[in-house]
């Protein structure tokens, strides 16, 4: 992505970001302040049906919510739609981590007209410079899921993509190691 002068510094965005209420998401990509669709009752329910899968697959971990600086200059700041972690590990973090712990962020569309731009594009760029091992776009627009591996810190992004449809099994590689059946994925969708 070429680069362009940020509408604000990463300080300026936390303020806002702080003072935003419960029902707004804000994120700072790329220089740019981003503002996440509100979820709707499938997203929410999609975003559940993974974390229980998760969690009963691997109880040594908790999938929740965490805002993460994902980038080699830590300017950039991400509010995946969930976080795949060792339990407790972001107890004292504060609003913002580093993403050094997480073994999976997750995205979930939200028929949006950014979706293309930020969950295809902007954040698989930044979660693989952060070195985060997983990317999991569950896309309700095409019916997939996609799991992104081998990030390159170097140039972002990441080395491999594996796209499922839904209805298909879904292999988590290691370090997460699971599969999960997405038959009811298909319920989720407009």
């Amino acid at each position: 992505m070429a680069e362009h002068k940020p509408q604000m510094s990463v300080e300026d965005f936390e303020t806002i970001a702080s003072g935003a209420p419960e029902t707004v998401t804000l994120e700072f990509i790329h220089g740019r302040v981003g503002v996440k669709k509100a979820r709707d009752g499938d997203h929410g329910t999609v975003v559940s049906w993974l974390t229980k899968r998760c969690m009963r697959a691997r109880p040594d971990l908790v999938c929740g919510s965490q805002g993460l600086r994902v980038d080699a200059g830590g300017h950039n700041r991400a509010r995946p739609d969930a976080v795949l972690t060792p339990e407790a590990h972001f107890a004292g973090h504060g609003a913002w981590a580093g993403p050094d712990g997480a073994l999976m962020v997750v995205e979930v569309t939200c028929y949006d007209p950014d979706t293309d731009r930020r969950n295809r594009h902007e954040k698989p760029a930044v979660y693989g410079q952060a070195g985060i091992p997983l990317y999991l776009l569950i896309d309700r627009d095409s019916c997939t899921s996609t799991v992104h591996s081998g990030p390159d810190r170097r140039v972002g992004g990441y080395r491999d993509a594996r796209v499922t449809k839904f209805g298909e099994t879904l292999v988590l590689p290691d370090p997460v190691g699971i599969e999960l059946d997405t038959e009811i994925l298909k319920n989720y969708v407009r």
